[in-house]
């Protein structure tokens, strides 16, 4: 873990980003993805939540990506604003190195500084056993649900699992007009 650098991700990171994520469809079940999207389609994904002010962080060691992370909404309702889902992917070579650890505990900082309340993981094949469940768990996560057979990748039905993090207070207090979400929404309203 150590000399693992935890920084905003940037353009130039994208061919990696694409090629981490291109790995995990491919070969893993906690996309739902069957087709690893192109540079140029996650380049636009990029592009919409860098314009959202959503986190998007990298892990880079000796000036190569290992992963990275990033947050965006839950839901696009603007009762959900305060309300976030995060997705970490970490390359094959790099698992279990503390990767996803690293990203995750930056992630969760820069969401809580911005103001978000609630941090949804949406895993899928949530098993207990799985390292995104772990992970989470281990970040103080707690589970709030489950969509049993939800998908079905690699010939085999698999669950979603629901977990989620309270920021700021969470729901116990108002939202804070200086949050990035609540300015957002005003700016959104014309306010």
């Amino acid at each position: 873990m150590s000399n693992i650098a935890i920084r905003v991700a940037t353009p130039a990171d994208l061919d990696r980003i694409t090629e981490i994520y291109a790995d995990a469809v491919a070969h893993g079940t906690a996309s739902y993805e069957l087709e690893p999207p192109s540079r140029v389609e996650m380049g636009n994904r990029f592009d919409t939540l860098a314009a959202g002010g959503f986190p998007y962080l990298v892990a880079q060691k000796n000036g190569i990506v290992l992963g990275y992370a990033y947050a965006g909404p839950f839901r696009p309702r603007p009762a959900y604003r305060f309300v976030i889902e995060d997705s970490v992917y970490v390359a094959p070579e790099a698992k279990g190195q503390g990767v996803g650890s690293l990203l995750m505990q930056a992630l969760i900082e820069t969401a809580r500084a911005a103001g978000f309340r609630q941090i949804i993981a949406v895993i899928g094949d949530g098993h207990a056993d799985s390292a995104s469940v772990r992970l989470h768990e281990k970040l103080g996560f707690r589970h709030s649900g489950r969509l049993e057979g939800s998908g079905y990748k690699h010939g085999r039905w698999l669950d979603t699992v629901f977990m989620q993090l309270s920021l700021n207070g969470g729901a116990e207090l108002p939202p804070d007009p200086e949050s990035l979400p609540e300015r957002r929404f005003r700016g959104l309203k014309g306010n």
